[in-house]
């Protein structure tokens, strides 16, 4: 192993400034792993801090990335139930207290302190990357890294539709956004036995959308070319939707999900948006909707997932778009911006 490696670096708050750049291999601590990177998914969120377009605070430089698997080069001397040569996939907290009510409950997802690779602490888009042993998980030889990439925004997935959401069989459900976290939330909401599954985006989003239909959604709708309360209650018991799952962010998409909603249904909100919502909640009380916030993923989020992967229960096919080198990175960066690419992953080694 050498001495240096290469990243991708995002290495000021202004658009675009991100590069490829030589850094030291880190030195790892007594709780902490060094992983050879075997592949790390480029999510929206690092794209986002490509075009400095973020809503979260990024200390800079920092090297990207944080959805990644590997094999374990290093082990700190306090590290236990992982040696060298094991296949592992991360985790994103990468600092948390470890103190808190959050923390000691599981929940250190929501820890006030905690800070993600990638943003507050160097991420994987390198050969190397240091990580706590608390946050690897043994991934079997059958699973390919870059499919194991992908645990992360399954595991956002996963807590969103199958542990933030109440999904029964025969349920009306409906998907806002296609991008990548929408698309494995559809994928989420099919496992757990969605009757009609419906992904709504817009005429951008064509080709997701067929992606969508790959994943075997039973529809797909424009929202600009479509009334979508007519369109749900003409397919429904003319109700409406019993869950709606917001993956866009955007104000608009939950003042469509309070109005497409039955009553006494269920939103769930995983999407990022800034903006102010500008409109009334009205529909909120007047229908008695629980509208639920959901974010990450905890410990057992991801033995879940890692077991459904495993056992090929999740497709990833029609939503791994491109694997490529590292030094393709802006290539993959810019394919998903424009939304060419579904989800591209990076092989760094």
């Amino acid at each position: 192993m050498t001495d240096v490696m290469t990243g991708v670096v995002h290495y000021a708050l202004e658009p675009r400034a991100v590069e490829l750049r030589q850094k030291p291999v880190p030195a790892i601590g007594e709780d902490q792993v060094l992983l050879q990177v075997g592949a790390v998914g480029v999510c929206g969120s690092d794209v986002h801090q490509y075009h400095n377009s973020q809503s979260w605070p990024v200390r800079v430089p920092v090297v990207l990335g944080h959805e990644f698997c590997g094999t374990v080069a290093q082990v700190g001397a306090r590290v236990k139930g992982f040696r060298e040569g094991d296949r592992v996939v991360s985790e994103t907290a990468a600092n948390i207290c470890g103190e808190c009510l959050l923390c000691r409950t599981g929940n250190y997802n929501l820890c006030p302190k905690r800070s993600g690779f990638g943003a507050g602490t160097d991420g994987a888009m390198a050969n190397y990357v240091c990580a706590p042993a608390r946050c690897l998980h043994h991934i079997p030889d059958n699973l390919p890294f870059e499919r194991a990439a992908l645990t992360e925004p399954c595991c956002v997935a996963y807590n969103a539709v199958a542990v933030k959401s109440s999904i029964r069989p025969g349920d009306t459900v409906v998907v806002i956004g296609p991008g990548p976290i929408g698309l494995l939330c559809t994928e989420m909401a099919r496992i757990a036995g969605a009757r009609n599954l419906i992904v709504a985006g817009t005429t951008q989003d064509a080709s997701r959308l067929e992606v969508a239909r790959a994943l075997r959604a039973t529809h797909t709708v424009d929202v600009q070319a479509t009334n979508m309360l007519e369109f749900i209650k003409g397919i429904s018991d003319g109700l409406g939707a019993d869950v709606v799952i917001d993956a866009a962010g955007a104000s608009a998409a939950l003042k469509t999900a309070l109005e497409i909603v039955r009553p006494g249904g269920h939103i769930t909100k995983v999407g990022w948006g800034p903006q102010p919502l500008n409109f009334s909640l009205d529909p909120l009380v007047q229908k008695a909707v629980c509208l639920q916030g959901s974010f990450s993923h905890t410990f057992e989020n991801w033995e879940k997932v890692v077991a459904m992967l495993a056992a090929k229960q999740i497709n990833l096919d029609p939503v791994i778009s491109q694997v490529a080198a590292l030094d393709r990175w802006k290539e993959c960066f810019d394919g998903m911006h424009s939304g060419k690419y579904v989800k591209a992953v990076l092989r760094p080694n």
